[in-house]
């Protein structure tokens, strides 16, 4: 029994010791493999400090907030802007220049969001973000010193094409830290764009002709007196600036691996055991599944819904900043570009409030989908009120057109949050990615085509004041609700129904 138990107790041990020692190897491989990865190093720092990693966010916030600001400050000044570089012919014809500089930044983005993301994907996210942020100091410098409406479209553009942080500022918010503070880094970016709503108008109507405003402060002789729309750029582009140095200690969250060497240790890790096999067989499944996300109805409906509504804002941010400065021969308001600065930066200090302290009310007892429809209602009614504003005048007009505007980003922001729902429970957790790559370019394409088509149409009902059966800016108001309601229409069946994750609920 003795001798039968010392013989039996090597042959028992192999087994043991076998796994073991190929665990050992396979370790000791990836960790020569791994050296000198920043993504490695990162994952390795994260699990030594489980807490909130505030500075990178707060970096993350900064430079998010930089990238923003060029878009949401130019609309106040927009009009002024266009007259100054005198390519419009007419007054009436601002409106249709105008369309076209809003344009061109989202169409420089929809052409590069996915070269961006593949570059981001092999090179880095921080080179990718590091260039996005230099490109807005340039450009955005360059395009408060036009001179030609010329300039300012190419300027526009190349900001748009340059700066492709959208995209891999997300999955950098995500990748950055563990996994229980993603939702916490991803909410960043969204804050730090509804901060924008808040700075950036501001910025631009308040800081732009400052020669004209501030008299004392500068004059027509100075760089800023000479190139009346350069100071809010200006200021922008040292807060870029600022943004661009705190990159250098934003850590690198992507691999870079040896391929030859992390194929070599696949291979002996699938030849020890068969669940390497089965992850590669899982990722191959998945890569079959994204192949069929456009067949997806769930999510494209949702992305289209999600489009048409990004359409619509644009178009009305666009037409909201012309008409409310255009001369009330045209019926506009005749405001200041510091009036609308101050209505766009309390209507985004309101939407701010909203998303913090109002919506998660109605999330909590209506879910986030239930309110979509009534705000889609109320905004369209809303939206139909506005050309009677013309008739108003003095304080009643201010208070009115701020209570309005706020009303109607709210709306906006409950339709903008339940569309990005809809998207991702529409799809897995591995297709979410692409899913949200997919909407991004698609809503892209849709808020350039916005600009350029509300700065023709608005352009058109200028000429076309008195002329119809209805007044030029009541079919402006009119068309874009029409938008509005297209996307009501498609939010029925047959066209749309909810994903069920959601319909079961």
């Amino acid at each position: 029994m003795a001798g039968g138990g010392e013989e039996g107790s090597p042959a028992a041990a192999a087994p043991l010791l076998l796994p073991a020692a190929r665990e050992e190897r396979s370790r000791m491989r990836r960790r020569r493999c791994r050296e000198g990865c920043p993504g490695c190093r990162l994952e390795e720092a994260s699990k030594a400090r489980p807490g909130v990693p505030y500075l990178n966010f707060f970096y993350i916030w900064v430079v998010c907030l930089a990238a923003a600001l060029p878009i949401q400050s130019l609309f106040p000044y927009l009009y002024f802007m266009i007259r100054d570089l005198k390519i419009a012919k007419e007054e009436q014809d601002i409106g249709f220049y105008a369309g076209f500089v809003g344009a061109t930044y989202f169409l420089g983005r929809t052409i590069s969001a996915v070269p961006w993301g593949m570059f981001a994907d092999k090179y880095g996210r921080k080179p990718c973000i590091v260039i996005s942020i230099l490109s807005v100091v340039v450009f955005n410098t360059l395009f408060g010193l036009s001179t030609t409406y010329w300039m300012a479209i190419v300027t526009r553009g190349l900001l748009g094409l340059l700066c492709g942080i959208l995209g891999p500022i997300k999955a950098y918010a995500s990748e950055v830290c563990r996994k229980e503070h993603q939702a916490v880094g991803i909410s960043l970016v969204t804050s730090s764009r509804a901060i924008a709503l808040v700075i950036g108008p501001a910025i631009g109507g308040f800081l732009a002709q400052p020669a004209k405003k501030y008299p004392n402060l500068f004059s027509e002789e100075s760089i800023f007196g000479r190139f009346p729309y350069f100071l809010p750029c200006f200021v922008i582009s040292v807060l870029a600036a600022g943004s661009c140095i705190a990159c250098i200690w934003l850590p690198e969250t992507l691999h870079f691996h040896n391929d030859d060497k992390v194929e070599a240790i696949d291979e002996l890790e699938a030849q020890a055991g068969d669940s390497d096999l089965d992850a590669r067989k899982s990722k191959e499944s998945r890569g079959e599944s994204t192949k069929n996300l456009l067949k997806n109805w769930q999510l494209m409906s949702a992305v289209i819904l999600y489009c048409i509504f990004s359409l619509h804002d644009t178009a009305y941010l666009e037409i909201f900043s012309l008409w409310a400065v255009s001369s009330r021969k045209f019926r506009g308001l005749s405001l200041t570009s510091q009036d609308v600065g101050t209505v766009l930066a309390v209507s985004g200090f309101g939407v701010l409030v909203y998303q913090l302290a109002i919506y998660p009310f109605l999330a909590k007892y209506f879910g986030p989908i239930k309110p979509f429809r009534p705000a889609a209602v109320l905004s369209i009614l809303l939206l139909a009120t506005y050309p009677f504003m013309t008739n108003l005048h003095g304080p009643e007009l201010k208070i009115l057109i701020n209570i309005a505007s706020v009303l109607k980003n709210m709306f906006a922001a409950t339709i903008t949050i339940a569309c990005n729902i809809l998207q991702n429970t529409a799809v897995t957790q591995e297709q979410r990615g692409v899913a949200n790559g997919i909407s991004v370019t698609l809503m892209s394409m849709f808020k350039a085509v916005a600009p350029a088509a509300a700065g023709i149409l608005f352009s058109w009902a200028q000429k076309h004041i008195s002329e119809l059966f209805l007044p030029g800016d009541q079919i402006l108001f009119l068309m874009l609700n029409m938008v509005s309601v297209i996307g009501l229409v498609l939010t029925f069946k047959p066209f749309f129904s909810l994903p069920n994750a959601m319909s079961h609920s």
